[in-house]
């Protein structure tokens, strides 16, 4: 473009020339005469130098390389021609500056002049200098411009379609590869995501299924819903006379100030048939406990105070025993099979019996909860311990033996979920008025 350029102005320069040969006197400050060139020439004025694609037998990465350097050449020989022609272009421009400022006067005459006789000097451009100045630089900004598309053609063909056909189509395969591995590494992480959340969702039914069947269990207990055939038709089972056999009762006693307790027992022991069972509380390990040791007399201990009760149940059968107290002037009683045997006072008179203890079966505390002795244990079975806050009648206590009535207990009733047994004490289902009839 920058050729083109120059042509045009050295045309302008030697217009100038002819026209003062010819007018042999032409006064000073005189025009050039500028002849414009076909927008056609331009093309053919410029043309690019080839750009040799592939050589000989050479390799792709020197072929790419030889390409290169000779592409890098050309541009530094385009660029000194540039700039040799930028100055051309600044010394016509001075020239032409310095011609039109000689003589303003006479310059402006001669043009008016010439208008009037008609004379268009430029061909197609205008006849005023003004605009035949903003044309000529309207010209030149034109052919900046397609000088500045045409470096940008030429990066791009350097950039890309310089580059052989072979390492284009090998550039091609890796970038194929690439895009294949990352959409199968993508894919294995979807994957993994998948199978993570899949066994996070059968953990997390698992733990559900087992904290609803937890739930359900306890509902039954609650509901009292017990394995045997009625919650309170079984027995405790303690086979052994040791100190780690018994059974413990869930509930705790309040304060009491009178009680009936009875219970269906069987002993497989003797002498003695230990202790069916004890209430300890802080401070009072005999807070009330029945025992019988060694060839004593079955005891009833109340804060430890002791009384004899006249009973007899060492020969093996089942027996329904009951005993009733009450804290005024500390009056007992004592029942065998329905049949009042005994009856007293004074023991432990206006006590009240200590709330919050721990109530064992088949053991004697001498701690709260502990310090068994094996020589008390009580060997054999046991069934429907419960305890009443008040005395009962001597009629209710007859049909309870008499298994004519169902009374279970107000304060401690004999159901299975209140009942815990420990080292090796088992429960059994029973009922106990018919294997009674049976040791008859």
């Amino acid at each position: 473009m920058l050729p083109l350029v120059a042509g045009f102005l050295l045309a302008v320069a030697a217009g100038a020339r002819g026209s003062a040969s010819g007018a042999q006197e032409s006064p000073p400050g005189s025009r050039f005469v500028c002849t414009s060139l076909p927008l056609e020439a331009t093309s053919a004025g410029c043309p690019l130098p080839p750009v040799p694609m592939q050589g000989g037998a050479l390799p792709p990465e020197e072929e790419l390389k030889a390409t290169v350097l000779q592409l890098r050449e050309t541009v530094l020989q385009q660029k000194e021609t540039i700039g040799s022609q930028r100055e051309a272009i600044r010394e016509l421009t001075g020239k032409l500056s310095r011609c039109e400022s000689t003589d303003g006067k006479s310059a402006t005459g001669t043009w008016r002049s010439e208008l009037g006789k008609g004379k268009d000097t430029m061909g197609d451009l205008p006849r005023d200098p003004a605009q035949v100045i903003d044309q000529l630089s309207r010209t030149m900004q034109t052919l900046k411009d397609r000088l500045e598309s045409l470096e940008h053609q030429l990066r791009a063909n350097v950039s890309y379609a310089a580059l052989p056909n072979d390492l284009r189509e090998m550039l091609q395969r890796r970038l194929g590869d690439l895009e294949r591995q990352l959409l199968s590494k993508v894919a294995e992480l979807e994957d993994e995501k998948s199978l993570l959340h899949n066994e996070t969702s059968a953990h997390r039914q698992k733990t559900e299924t087992a904290l609803n069947a937890l739930l359900e269990r306890v509902s039954e207990l609650e509901k009292g819903n017990s394995a045997f055939k009625s919650p309170d038709e079984f027995k405790v089972s303690l086979p052994l006379r040791t100190n780690y056999l018994y059974g413990k009762i869930k509930k705790t006693l309040p304060e009491l100030y009178a009680f009936t307790v009875c219970l269906w027992l069987r002993s497989s022991a003797s002498p003695g048939i230990g202790t069916p069972f004890s209430y300890a509380v802080p401070g009072q390990a005999n807070e009330i406990v029945l025992i019988e040791w060694g060839n004593n007399p079955i005891e009833l201990l109340i804060n430890d105070k002791v009384a004899q009760l006249p009973l007899f149940i060492s020969d093996g059968k089942w027996h329904h025993v009951c005993i009733t107290w009450t804290t005024r002037d500390g009056m007992w009683e004592a029942f065998q099979d329905g049949e009042k045997l005994g009856t007293g006072e004074n023991l432990a008179p206006w006590h009240p019996i200590k709330p919050g203890g721990v109530l064992i079966l088949g053991q004697e505390q001498d701690t709260v909860g502990g310090r068994f002795d094996a020589t008390q244990a009580f060997v054999g079975e046991m069934s429907q311990f419960n305890i009443w806050d008040r005395v009962l009648k001597t009629e209710d206590i007859m049909n309870i033996a008499n298994c004519s009535t169902n009374m279970p207990g107000n304060i401690i009733p004999w159901v299975d979920n209140n009942v815990d047994v420990f080292g090796g004490a088992t429960k059994w289902p029973v009922e106990t008025c018919e294997e009674r009839l049976l040791d008859l």
